[in-house]
């Protein structure tokens, strides 16, 4: 059984766990993994894990995936870039996975997400775009159409 940590404890896990979550804001293009992570603040990859889920409400590779598909989505906005650049790009290795990921979190490919959105933020400042197209986290978009049989 353990016991719950001391305040002064806590407060440095919570420190311990923001440097892994700005480290992750700066690094998304990087390779990065748990195990990694982990060791750079002393914690086991177990323990980060469960420690970041309960500060944030997701795991670090779910939040290291949402900040890519976040990037992504500014980059297919700019409409320069096509789908497997944007891909490499945002520092994942498979495109399978990207569109996968992509596709839960926003609601669609990644491929109609350009098409669609390529003219859609023409105009708007940078920092109201990305606010407004900000993707929904864990599978949380809307369905296209409703199924009728």
């Amino acid at each position: 059984m353990s016991a719950k940590p001391t305040p002064p404890q806590h407060l440095r896990d919570l420190a311990r766990l923001r440097r892994v979550r700005d480290r992750i804001d700066r690094e998304y293009a990087q390779p990065l993994n748990v195990e990694a992570l982990a060791t750079d603040i002393g914690m086991s990859a177990g323990h980060l894990s469960r420690q970041f889920r309960l500060a944030y409400g997701e795991s670090p590779y779910a939040y290291l995936m949402t900040r890519r598909i976040e990037r992504a989505m500014a980059l297919l906005r700019r409409g320069d870039l096509g789908v497997t650049e944007v891909c490499f790009e945002v520092g994942c290795a498979s495109l399978g996975t990207f569109s996968t990921r992509f596709t839960e979190l926003v609601g669609m490919s990644p491929s109609a997400y350009r098409r669609q959105q390529a003219e859609a933020t023409i105009g708007l400042p940078s920092c109201v775009a990305r606010q407004v197209t900000r993707p929904i986290r864990n599978r949380e978009a809307p369905e296209t159409e409703p199924h009728l049989d």
